[in-house]
């Protein structure tokens, strides 16, 4: 009997070394029992504490009815509480411990960040738990934050990058716009009750739906028991919010697409080039492979710069990828030169074509991006406020592993790996292009007949 009990315990605690994410070294992670994980990493480069706290809730939870709603929910966590019932209080108390906060949301994020003297963790924590957990929403309160969310998009919409962007995704994504789309809708912003900020509250403000990181000059035995006791009585769901409320599946491109947008404010034209590329769900190792390609692509000794910025075409050629857990996009950003509109598309889908040949690039070349990804990553380990931010981002979008492994697994890409993703996502598949220009220049450039693919 005692035998068959030391197997069961190996295998329970086998079991639990499963559970357990593989960490950075200074990196200690625990999950409490209402669901809700926290990290904590011990850096004690300055004598500060970050606390931050990021939820699974943003654009990709938001149907037409709720578009920009998750951004409005973010805005309102920094009004007004249980504890500290007017915008007044709560600035008041920030201030009190000396605070440096803000928030964010994007696609499948919404986080909330703390800074502060590493002495303030548990009254900063305490403030947290507040927030996060007993928010008020009065209607005024409301009426005055509503246009302040608003004129972010308005903002938004007098850069012409933004514009052309927006009228890319639409295309891109179709009816699921709202699910990739995080500033949302004019009208539903502009009309939002308390009553929906609560449906979000009820749907995803969960612990089980939350995770919690403290990095900074603390000890992750002591930062543990104090999320213990300020978090421990949050309790869970009981349910899954994105098994219950399900992200659609976004539809592949059916085919390629091209568009001219005029726009007064446009005084260069811009130019997009969007594809759907791989998600952590289906192919995280294509995630890799596209960060590190993209890295060769940005190098002044890249074909890709030379035959488009270094000849004159363009005055800028980007190309970027989203890690995203639901279809990240691949983009392709352009400033042509006005007067070569169409030798820079020209050029621009000739590099395309070759991007997964053998020689598109060198060895030398693919060496010098994975040390490029090397020394960021050192570089951003300078900054401790900053570590939150990018490992909630990757527990929200991709795992913990994910983020622990990353830069080891960029070190580990090939040439094949490079290849069996330009292949698979890009070589032949239909795509988005969109122009944005003004309509004089548009007019004596006559962009649509020369902006369109190539034969």
């Amino acid at each position: 009997m005692k035998k068959i009990l030391s197997s069961l315990l190996i295998v329970s605690l086998a079991m639990g070394a499963i559970a357990q994410p593989r960490l950075k070294p200074g990196y200690f992670w625990e999950k409490l029992d209402n669901g809700l994980e926290v990290v904590v990493i011990e850096n004690s480069k300055v004598p500060l504490a970050t606390i931050e706290i990021a939820v699974k809730n943003g654009a990709y939870t938001e149907g037409p009815e709720y578009s920009g709603l998750s951004h409005l929910f973010e805005h309102m966590f920094f009004k007004t509480n249980r504890d500290y019932p007017t915008q007044q209080k709560f600035i008041k108390r920030t201030q009190e411990l000396g605070m440096d906060f803000n928030g964010s949301t994007n696609v499948e994020r919404v986080n909330y960040y703390f800074t502060f003297d590493k002495d303030s963790l548990k009254q900063g924590l305490q403030f947290m738990n507040v927030a996060i957990r007993f928010p008020i929403y009065r209607i005024e309160d409301m009426q005055k934050e509503r246009p302040v969310v608003d004129g972010e998009f308005q903002r938004a919409e007098s850069d012409p990058g933004f514009q052309l962007w927006y009228e890319c995704q639409k295309k891109l994504w179709g009816d699921l716009l709202t699910r990739k789309n995080p500033i949302g809708d004019h009208n539903i912003i502009n009309t939002a009750t308390p009553e929906k900020m609560m449906v979000i509250k009820g749907k995803y403000y969960h612990p089980n739906n939350s995770v919690l990181v403290i990095c900074g000059d603390v000890k992750h035995e002591q930062s543990f028991a104090l999320v213990k006791e300020i978090f421990g009585d949050w309790p869970s769901s009981g349910f899954n919010p994105i098994e219950k409320y399900p992200i659609p599946d976004f539809k592949p491109i059916e085919a390629t697409q091209y568009f001219v947008k005029e726009s007064s404010i446009a005084q260069t034209p811009y130019v997009m080039y969007w594809w759907q590329g791989p998600d952590y769900r289906h192919d995280s190792a294509s995630m890799i492979a596209a960060d590190v390609f993209n890295t060769i692509l940005k190098m002044n000794s890249s074909k890709w710069q030379q035959a488009l910025v270094d000849k004159g075409l363009a005055t800028y050629a980007s190309v970027s990828y989203s890690a995203d857990k639901y279809v990240g996009p691949i983009n392709v950003f352009v400033v042509p030169n006005p007067n070569k509109l169409k030798e820079c598309n020209d050029e621009v889908l000739h590099q395309v074509s070759m991007w997964a040949q053998n020689d598109y690039f060198t060895d030398e070349q693919l060496e010098d991006a994975k040390q490029t990804i090397r020394r960021n990553d050192i570089r951003a380990q300078e900054k401790p406020s900053s570590l939150p931010n990018q490992l909630t981002y990757s527990w929200c979008s991709t795992s913990l592993d994910y983020n622990t492994d990353y830069l080891s697994n960029c070190m580990k890409v090939t040439r094949e790996d490079i290849q069996r993703y330009v292949n698979k996502y890009i070589t032949g598949k239909s795509y988005i292009a969109g122009m944005i220009i003004n309509p004089e220049m548009n007019k004596a450039l006559n962009a649509s007949a020369i902006f369109k693919p190539t034969l």
